[in-house]
């Protein structure tokens, strides 16, 4: 389950680097560029990764017994509405029929992604550091 939750940050981090690059570039919009061709794939791969993203942390802190349990849900409700919150911007930007540079700059520079991967970076470490045998990887 753990392995589960790392890819899916993997995924979110995956999205943003790839943002960071497309809003370097100056594009008018999505067309007639690889990057452009590019940018919808990593954002629905972002929503893919994002959808039920707290529950199955929830899961996992549950069926590994992971202890204080009311830690644990407690974050889980601040990981879950930064989820929804940035699934919402996201989706607003895929609606978009055109998708350039400077929207995706905005969407990079939205604290709701920004809290989103801050907390996907605490829990893959504690995933990491409380569980060494899981790998994102296996």
């Amino acid at each position: 389950m753990f392995v589960n939750i790392l890819k899916r940050g993997e995924t979110i981090e995956e999205c943003y680097e790839f943002m960071l690059a497309y809003a370097a570039q100056g594009l008018p919009s999505d067309e007639g560029s690889r990057a452009g061709g590019q940018v919808r794939e990593f954002l629905n791969r972002a929503v893919n990764a994002l959808t039920g993203l707290a529950v199955s942390f929830r899961t996992a802190v549950k069926e590994e017994g992971m202890e204080p349990a009311g830690k644990y849900h407690a974050f889980l409700d601040v990981l879950d509405r930064d989820a929804r919150d940035s699934l919402a911007a996201i989706e607003l930007v895929l609606a978009q029929p055109i998708i350039g540079s400077q929207l995706i700059d905005n969407l990079n520079a939205s604290i709701h992604l920004r809290a989103l991967l801050t907390d996907m970076f605490l829990v893959g470490e504690i995933i990491r550091t409380q569980r060494p045998a899981v790998k994102p990887g296996d």
